[in-house]
């Protein structure tokens, strides 16, 4: 029998872009990139939704026309009532299927799929098992966790399907301070929105010079990329059925493209990566979180866990 395509998903921004940027992005990607789903919606930042709602409803209805699957996601930290208020529009107008990134979100969502996104802290199969009886379909599993970790979750879990975060910038952590307001001498009440100077965030390095995180608002990101460049075949035995990417400002339809040449057996991973190496990304690329080691760590072939316990 022949196994099932796996899927290619295009994450939701993270970053803090101006209307025009989106809908140029957006357009392409519903014109040229080879993603099968993609996610749309403010995730960091509550006070920058306003400003991108109307890009986001656009960008939407042409990526739905040109006939991918949208899903609308929701805000990870919602930080007061206006942020509360606007989570619980979203879960209530929300059509068949939501990613919900923060737990909070759950309390409307009363019926009805959802997608557990990778800021919920979900770690082993009781975690997901929970998830899953209240409606979860799909989980993203937060990125630091190691492979052998999502296998057992998908094993344990056979109906819920995985979908692997597989590129960008990792998101680590959020705050309620406001890195880039404080970087610029400004309060997050009056940050004059000054996120949108680094539209893949802004790097960051330690005191002797070695490139360290990136931050993006409230956002604590990798400085690296992270990679999941694994075959087809290692990621069918984990139980992954999608990988995520997520947008930065390098072309990512090229991105899609050279990912969907991987799960198509048209390319290897080390064809992926030097492939990607060339896009000029915004860090190297890293890998150490799927083998259970630190998240920096170069890509690198010996870096790629292919075998697991039984």
């Amino acid at each position: 029998m022949t196994a099932p395509p796996l899927e290619l998903t295009l994450g939701p921004l993270f970053f803090h872009w101006p209307e025009d940027r989106l809908d140029a992005f957006y357009g392409r990607i519903a014109d040229e990139a080879p993603v099968d789903r993609v996610y749309v919606g403010e995730v960091v930042c509550g006070k920058r939704a306003p400003l991108i709602d109307r890009a986001l409803a656009r960008a939407a209805a042409r990526l739905e026309a040109a006939g991918k699957t949208v899903v609308w996601s929701s805000l990870s930290l919602p930080a007061n009532r206006r942020d509360r208020t606007a989570t619980a529009g979203l879960v209530a107008g929300a059509p068949d299927l939501l990613e919900i990134n923060d737990i909070g979100g759950l309390t409307g969502r009363r019926d009805g799929p959802f997608v557990a996104g990778p800021f919920l802290n979900v770690y082993n199969e009781a975690a997901a098992g929970a998830l899953a009886a209240l409606g979860c379909v799909r989980l993203c599993p937060p990125v630091e966790l190691a492979l052998p970790d999502v296998r057992t979750i998908a094993r344990a879990l056979p109906a819920l399907q995985i979908e692997l975060f597989a590129f960008g910038r990792a998101p680590l952590a959020l705050s309620g301070r406001c890195y880039h307001a404080r970087d610029a001498g400004l309060q997050r009440d009056s940050c004059r929105f000054v996120c949108d100077r680094d539209p893949d965030g802004m790097a960051v390095s330690t005191l002797d010079g070695q490139e360290f995180l990136a931050v993006n608002g409230v956002q604590t990101l990798s400085h690296g990329v992270h990679l999941a460049a694994l075959p087809p075949a290692v990621l069918r035995d984990i139980g992954v059925t999608a990988l995520r990417l997520s947008p930065h400002t390098v072309d990512m339809v090229k991105v899609a493209g050279a990912f969907r040449d991987l799960l198509d057996d048209r390319i290897g991973p080390d064809d992926l990566t030097a492939l990607l190496r060339e896009f000029g990304l915004p860090g190297e690329l890293v890998s150490g979180y799927l083998a259970g080691a630190p998240g920096c760590r170069p890509a690198a072939p010996a870096d790629r866990p292919v075998a697991f316990a039984s």
